[in-house]
């Protein structure tokens, strides 16, 4: 019998709450967000310290507790720390770097310690582009001896991949790599240029439909969970899909996302997917290594901070989080989208690309039903006040 999620409300509780407890790592990722560097920050939360903020995350009724970094593995007490949350009953997880230190001794006792799921980062299908990507030789043999070590012990595995132009051709390969491996999760992240990203080349809205189409046919025929990050318009493009095969007219609300556990847990009991689309502050929090608290690590407006403020309150009630769980404060054409309340398009992206988290995400190619209607009655109405300008009333 499958296990339930309780419903969660996004507007009380987040889904899930990714804390990144260090920015050490000694890879050198080209679209690292965090831009991390080889030694701990002394400024770091302590051991008691993110046993209080474990202790409020689950207060709050938040299912799943995520620990990034950086290498979260750099911090000798990450198996404590996932033991004390996984006492409580969340569902830990966290995101080993693939280097030396990432041996079968460690994942053992990660296993030991409570850990619901490992989730190791792929970039390329093989050593060429994911080592180059990673920024250190030898990443990709270290990660598919990580996938090796994960599967001995039992241990549920995570892909991570994160797509830009760098990588887009190599889509196929890599997807049939994820396959091999008996992975439960693959997330597929859709780079937002923020820390070093700004450097990488964006994909083209065009590229993101066309990897859309491929994450689909793909999500039909595995037996693992395919979950896109920071590309929520991925969910207009499986509505439009799924309506053209149902009878009868249904508005996009009316139809159920394939594939969607709906608050189950996934494969041989591994971390499920969210009930509804998940966005930067609605349904996900981020707290930074020295306890800032974001709407998401890839939205940089820092809210407050652990050591001095109520992570519930934050969450629920500061403006920043509650104008992101508005969609009718959406800007541009997403705000008169007939899937902005589904989509909501990625506030991170739009906010790296036009300066304006509300703003509409760029790399949506989609033009909702009345956006050229209501532009083109605009540009009349600006003409006419130009026009009256210049001749006078």
């Amino acid at each position: 019998m499958k296990k339930k999620e309780r419903h969660i409300d996004f507007s009380i509780s987040p889904f899930i709450v990714i804390w990144e407890v260090t920015q050490a790592c000694d890879l050198a990722c080209r679209h690292c967000r965090a831009e991390a560097i080889n030694w701990r920050d002394p400024r770091e939360l302590s051991t008691q310290e993110g046993f209080n903020l474990i202790e409020e995350v689950h207060s709050m009724g938040t299912p799943i507790m995520v620990l990034s970094g950086g290498d979260p593995i750099k911090r000798e007490d990450i198996f404590d720390l996932i033991k004390y949350g996984a006492d409580l009953g969340l569902r830990m997880a966290t995101i080993p770097a693939a280097t030396p230190r990432l041996t079968l001794q460690l994942v053992k006792k990660l296993k030991a310690a409570g850990l619901a799921q490992m989730a190791l980062s792929l970039d390329g299908p093989n050593a060429r582009i994911h080592d180059s990507f990673r920024g250190v030789h030898g990443a990709f043999d270290l990660t598919l001896r990580g996938a090796e070590y994960a599967h001995s012990v039992g241990l549920p595995l995570q892909i991570n991949t994160t797509f830009s132009k760098y990588n887009f051709d190599a889509f196929d390969d890599i997807a049939e790599l994820v396959t091999d491996l008996s992975v439960v999760f693959w997330e597929v992240f859709f780079l937002v240029p923020i820390g070093r990203g700004r450097l990488l080349e964006q994909m083209t809205a065009i590229q993101y439909e066309k990897l859309f189409q491929k994450l689909y046919r793909l999500s039909k025929k595995v037996d693992f969970i395919v979950k896109i990050t920071e590309a929520q318009h991925y969910s207009r493009y499986v509505i439009e899909q799924e309506m053209k095969n149902e009878s009868g007219e249904k508005k996009p609300s009316e139809v159920e996302l394939p594939g969607c556990l709906a608050h189950d847990f996934g494969p041989a009991g591994s971390i499920g997917r969210a009930p509804k689309v998940v966005n930067a502050g609605n349904g996900y929090v981020f707290i930074s290594h020295t306890g800032e608290i974001y709407p998401s690590g890839f939205l940089p407006f820092s809210t407050g901070n652990v050591r001095c403020d109520s992570l519930t309150r934050i969450y629920q009630e500061h403006p920043i989080f509650q104008l992101l769980r508005n969609p009718d404060r959406l800007l541009g054409k997403r705000g008169i989208c007939e899937y902005g309340n589904i989509c909501g398009g990625s506030r991170s992206r739009a906010y790296a690309m036009t300066g304006n988290f509300m703003d509409s995400d760029p790399s949506c190619i989609y033009i909702p039903k009345n956006y050229m209607r209501q532009t083109i009655t605009k540009n009349i109405m600006d003409a006419g006040k130009t026009i009256r300008k210049v001749f006078g009333e």
